[in-house]
């Protein structure tokens, strides 16, 4: 189905047809209607790889994640970088997803940038120094960033506040009599993973507790569940734990659990962040730190890399969301 068609039964030029399916401001919006309605029809698509040359833009994101720790396995990143794909494709803008292997000695994304066959790039899992994002401000090429870094000069970035997602719920732990507070914690250096490790320290800090209960593991059910038996096994256990991530949550919720200490009169208090995966056996509505939901993360990221893409300065596209506390069952006095 041609555009010479549409044109002929619409009395038009097959230019202004053209400039009318492209999204050019030229064309009246009822004249832009009639051609939409038309081309809808009779099933027409237009030729995306021309209209992309001709517009000088490629309509992709490519959204670049590490290798080393691979977080394909996190169920909450991967329902975010599902939101994000669908709110971008409504605007038929494709998500690509590129590996980074921060030990080799090249990187495929800076390969895209050079033959740009991306438009921007969304680096996930940012570092407070992050080379990725140095080397992407030497290029001059737009990106957004999920997490906050040190950088010499402004750059468009998403962040959750998850300093004060630990900081608040360890004080709320406090509040309630705890002293012994735990927390099971990523062994990498990934920015959100020491914010939240940073929040649970400084709230300790502020009154003067022990911070011995820190364990740093690998993001793992399993990991979650053997460090959680082994403070239980302690002569003087935490009587409270706070997970950094849904995995050990899980985790450290099945140990509790196996040994009656989910609930009852010795039980511990059990706060994980992001709460417990939809996949979870353990059925208590476990304390939790909540971000938000992934839809709205969804569209306000798509949102955001649209405007970096249409020339929005990057200091104005800084946005920092603040986590909710859900207390659960799983939050008490210590006995």
């Amino acid at each position: 189905m041609s555009l010479k068609a549409i044109a002929k039964e619409l009395g038009l030029s097959v230019t202004t047809v053209s400039r009318a399916l492209n999204g050019y401001d030229d064309v009246s919006k009822e004249t832009r209607g009639r051609v939409e309605a038309e081309a809808q029809r009779r099933g027409y698509r237009p030729n995306t790889f021309a209209r992309r040359l001709k517009m000088g833009k490629i309509d992709a994101v490519g959204l670049v994640f590490p290798v080393h720790p691979a977080p394909l396995n996190n169920s909450v990143f991967m329902e975010m970088v599902g939101e994000i794909s669908r709110e971008l494709a409504q605007h038929e803008v494709d998500l690509l997803l590129i590996a980074d292997d921060d030990l080799a000695d090249s990187h495929s994304y800076m390969r895209l940038v050079q033959s740009r066959r991306v438009d921007a790039l969304i680096v996930a899992h940012t570092l407070d120094d992050d080379p990725r994002l140095q080397e992407l401000q030497s290029a001059r090429f737009p990106f957004l960033a999920l997490g906050r870094s040190r950088l010499s000069r402004p750059y468009a970035w998403f962040d959750f506040d998850n300093y004060a997602g630990t900081y608040q719920a360890t004080q709320r732990l406090i509040s309630l009599g705890h002293r012994r507070i735990a927390m099971l914690g990523e062994n990498n250096t990934q920015a959100f993973i020491t914010q939240r490790r940073e929040g649970w320290r400084d709230a300790l800090r502020s009154r003067q507790l022990d911070e011995s209960g820190l364990r740093m593991l690998p993001p793992t059910r399993r990991a979650g569940y053997k460090a959680t038996l082994d403070l239980l096994a302690l002569p003087a256990p935490p009587t409270a734990i706070i997970t950094d991530c849904n995995s050990l949550g899980d985790g450290a919720a099945m140990a509790l659990q196996t040994r009656n200490r989910l609930h009852g009169e010795h039980a511990v208090s059990l706060v994980v962040y992001d709460g417990l995966p939809p996949d979870s056996i353990v059925e208590t509505d476990v304390a939790a730190v909540i971000q938000s939901t992934r839809e709205g993360v969804g569209r306000q990221i798509a949102d955001m890399v649209q405007r970096l893409i249409a020339g929005e300065p990057p200091e104005r596209l800084q946005v920092l969301w603040q986590p909710d506390f859900l207390p659960g069952s799983t939050l008490h006095a210590p006995a």
